[in-house]
């Protein structure tokens, strides 16, 4: 039977085990968006995950509308990211970047632009110090920078070592503000129907393997429930096309963050589509959200995924894949420290062999 110590390849990705690192957005780079030390000693501490896929990493100054996240559209950017994944390498792991485009959830103050979507809709759960705007309706001109931009992240990437790229199409970020009829009420081919809906997403993706190739491309999906503003009236209609279409691509991996009644970050009584997709989708699948060591090993050897991405666990635990291999307890996390800067919560959470 499969189990989760065993190797898997990921497109053009070997991946020594099949516990992959989620993203985790945090708050470690500059004003200006580069990667800092400590990210090195982050990413290095972890790297005994099958595949690190990283925080969140903006591919365009309008995209990004984070403090302090990195980015992958400078060549100080660039550079800064190369001894990251020098290291990772060095620790016989493997590390993919996130590449993620905010759309309307990139706050004006950290952009000083307004942002973008598929359609003038405000994002919900405004921030009083630092709120969403109105963001403007793409333009196909927008479309098409958006893709280049996805491109050149993806190029960059490449550049600064890192095995691959995924695509940031979940959560309620740019590409899901298009696939889900919640947000997108655009009245062109890109929107409207399932088909005209998936579009972005397929052509954005197809920009990426363009550049870099299939095996070193995936995307990260949430099908189920509302994330951030971003629903949608019957997911099925729109995710399973999606999911087909991203197969006929040939991208190395797709991930899926889905969630539950009795979610910790975030619910939903939607069901979930992952079984359903799995029938569609016939490369390696990927699942996340809320899972312990025992309910990943079950997701396996039911046949439903051929991986479990863990990322609030990896946060507290850098040394995950061992803590399972042993059945050692887990370090908890510390919400408080998730985006604040420095090492507290980020490269001082302890190992086994630390701890004793």
């Amino acid at each position: 039977m499969t189990s989760l110590f065993d190797p898997i390849q990921l497109g053009d990705i070997h991946a020594a085990n099949r516990i992959l690192m989620a993203p985790l957005t945090r708050g470690r780079a500059t004003d200006a968006h580069v990667p800092t030390a400590i990210m090195t000693d982050y990413y290095r501490q972890r790297a005994g995950a099958g595949l690190i896929i990283t925080e969140g990493t903006g591919v365009s100054r309008l995209g990004l509308g984070w403090p302090n996240a990195p980015g992958l559209w400078t060549d100080e950017q660039v550079e800064a990211w190369k001894p990251v994944t020098a290291a990772v390498h060095e620790a016989g792991g493997r590390i993919v970047a996130q590449i993620w485009h905010m759309g309307r959830l990139a706050r004006p103050q950290v952009t000083g632009r307004q942002s973008l979507s598929s359609s003038a809709i405000r994002a919900p759960y405004h921030e009083p110090a630092n709120p969403y705007d109105t963001p403007r309706a793409a333009t196909l001109d927008d479309i098409d920078q958006a893709y280049d931009d996805y491109a050149s992240a993806a190029r960059n990437a490449i550049a600064a070592g890192f095995d691959g790229v995924q695509l940031h199409g979940a959560n309620g970020y740019l590409i899901d503000q298009f696939l889900r009829d919640g947000i997108n009420h655009r009245e062109d081919d890109y929107g409207g129907s399932p088909e005209n809906r998936i579009r972005f997403m397929r052509e954005a993706v197809a920009a990426v393997i363009a550049e870099i190739g299939a095996g070193r491309t995936a995307i990260r999906l949430s099908p189920n429930g509302e994330t951030q503003g971003a629903d949608d009236s019957d997911p099925a209609s729109v995710f399973l096309p999606a999911a087909r279409a991203l197969d006929e691509l040939g991208i190395a991996f797709l991930e899926l963050r889905e969630l539950s009644p009795d979610g910790t970050f975030g619910t939903t009584d939607v069901p979930k589509l992952g079984p359903q997709i799995r029938e569609v989708f016939k490369r390696p699948l990927i699942l996340n959200q809320d899972y312990d060591f025992a309910q990943g090993t079950a997701q396996l050897a039911a046949g439903f995924a051929d991986g479990i991405a863990w990322g609030r666990k990896f946060l507290a635990n850098p040394d995950l894949v061992e803590r399972f291999r042993r059945g050692a307890p887990l370090n908890p996390d510390d919400r408080q420290t998730w985006y604040t800067p420095g090492p507290e919560g980020y490269t001082d959470y302890p190992t086994l062999v630390e701890a004793g």
